[in-house]
């Protein structure tokens, strides 16, 4: 099953390409990227449809089997990640394109290349070390894009994300080293057989890798305390870079859910209850500051992001359920906020390009080109993202909540959190709404100067990318129930990694018969 590995060699060829042939082609250079990603949806699209049967499929790179062989692993969690990031991935590629974003930097597309082939490597890895290789792929790709088209404020935002990453790589080679060093075997289905040989007296090196492992997922995940790099990352980086961003917290999620059901499942003599106990104080934390930052904040850019923290730790509230209902509503979370995200980033972006010397600054200026039409776009993208019908983000909050209906003493907490963080998102989109398109009209548009060119308006290629993103949400909604039903078998492999674990170890003997 070759495919397997397309979604990773296929950007990984073309990235170079990119990069020392077509730089100074633009549109070369577009024609190129534009055509890989759409291969890339392509082929995401087909290995979805085959994971959907329920099989767990293996790649053994070299021919080499695992536990001592590097694998690629397809099953239904990996290859809806696939399929997001892939169609997201499109989405913003023709946007950058159609809205000039690529023509102010010579390697955007091979950067954008680097940082699918990093993500679709994130979500297909069945070994641990090779997560995190794929983790610093992200980060380079990721910081080259991030400060794409210069700038000092993004380049201090750019510091601080390349610092807060750093670190949480460093904390993952320790974390391997001492998981290494108590079970000699980095392979995740390896791993998920050799912990649960370890006596609960002997477990104190393994307890210390998952907590380990937990802060590093969390710097990824951007949950609390170690959030504070998002905002700042998300408010300053260009539009399209900040729309593919909106997949990036969702590896953190990915992970968490990967190794703390396969590798460190709750409830067993290793972990014992500490990543579901943790995970719901730091994501109750997560809303309550993003709900503070979205009351707080006076510029439309940085609204978008705090209300992404908010999103994120209502996403790690169903994560932290570790339940197949909370994993079901997590993994429909995380598609409606990743479109919902990358709407928002994207209508922003065109509007800021249009309001000139205001730029994203919440204060009244003269009325922009298209107004009704973006502001229309952007109210689809603030109900969505806010959790009110009829979009996707009600139906993501209805089943997170339901999810979470029982959690012991903790359910008012974590109802009143959320719906709260909801409320307050709403209040700061509709003072945002009100003041950058309805407020704007009020004001006397200035008279334009003899033979001076007309109002800039959005170009048609990036608003067709932002109308694909809304057909996408209102898709969500629409296909809720075939969508929660494939989650389901999902969250059934996750919570019983035995066909994962015989797939994986088939030719070495093992697989837990």
């Amino acid at each position: 099953m070759h495919w397997i590995i397309a979604p990773v060699i296929l950007p990984a060829l073309l990235a170079p390409i990119l990069a020392f042939v077509m730089r100074h082609d633009i549109v070369l250079a577009r024609s190129f990227s534009i055509a890989g990603t759409v291969a890339l949806a392509a082929i995401a699209t087909g290995l979805t449809i085959t994971a959907a049967g329920g099989e767990t499929l293996v790649y053994e790179l070299g021919n080499w089997p695992a536990p001592f062989g590097i694998v690629l692993v397809l099953d239904r969690l990996s290859a809806a990640m696939v399929l997001l990031t892939a169609v997201l991935g499109l989405v913003v590629v023709l946007y950058a394109a159609g809205s000039g974003w690529d023509r102010r930097g010579h390697h955007f597309h091979a950067l954008f290349q680097f940082q699918l082939m990093g993500i679709f490597g994130a979500f297909l890895t069945g070994d641990t070390f090779n997560l995190f290789v794929f983790f610093e792929v992200l980060l380079i790709a990721s910081y080259g894009l991030m400060i794409h088209g210069g700038g000092k404020a993004r380049l201090r935002a750019g510091l601080q994300y390349v610092i807060m990453n750093l670190a949480g790589s460093t904390l993952f080679l320790f974390a391997l080293g001492t998981i290494y060093a108590t079970t000699g075997t980095l392979n995740i289905a390896d791993l998920s057989l050799r912990l649960q040989e370890i006596p609960a007296d002997d477990a104190a090196l393994a307890r210390v890798a998952a907590a380990l492992l937990l802060v590093v997922f969390a710097v990824k995940a951007a949950l609390f305390p170690v959030q504070f790099w998002l905002s700042g990352t998300y408010a300053n980086a260009p539009g399209p870079v900040a729309a593919l961003f909106a997949v990036m917290t969702k590896v953190g999620a990915y992970a968490i859910l990967r190794f703390y059901t396969v590798i460190f499942a709750p409830g067993n003599e290793v972990t014992g209850t500490l990543p579901g106990d943790v995970l719901t104080v730091m994501a109750l934390v997560t809303v309550a500051l993003g709900a503070l930052g979205v009351l707080g904040t006076r510029r439309l850019m940085p609204l978008i992001a705090f209300s992404v923290l908010t999103s994120v730790g209502t996403l790690m509230l169903a994560v932290a359920g570790f339940t197949p209902e909370a994993t079901v509503a997590a993994l429909y979370y995380i598609v409606h906020s990743t479109l919902a995200t990358a709407l928002l980033f994207l209508v922003a972006d065109l509007v800021v390009a249009q309001r000139g010397p205001a730029q994203d600054r919440l204060e009244q200026a003269p009325p922009i080109a298209q107004n009704g039409l973006l502001a229309a776009l952007f109210f689809a993208g603030a109900i969505a993202m806010a959790g009110m019908p009829p979009l996707s983000g009600f139906l993501g909050k209805l089943l997170v909540l339901d999810a979470l209906g029982d959690s012991d003493g903790r359910t008012v907490v974590i109802w009143a959190t959320i719906l709260i963080g909801s409320l307050v998102t709403i209040v700061g989109f509709a003072r945002a709404g009100s003041v950058v398109f309805w407020k704007s009209t009020a004001l006397d548009r200035p008279e334009p100067e003899e033979d001076a060119p007309p109002a800039p308006r959005a170009p048609g290629t990036a608003l067709s990318g932002i109308g694909a993103m809304l057909v996408l949400l209102v898709a969500t909604t629409a296909l809720a129930g075939p969508m929660t039903a494939y989650f389901e078998g999902a969250a059934e492999q996750l919570y019983d990694p035995s066909d994962y674990v015989r797939a994986v170890l088939a030719r070495a003997g093992e697989g837990g018969e």
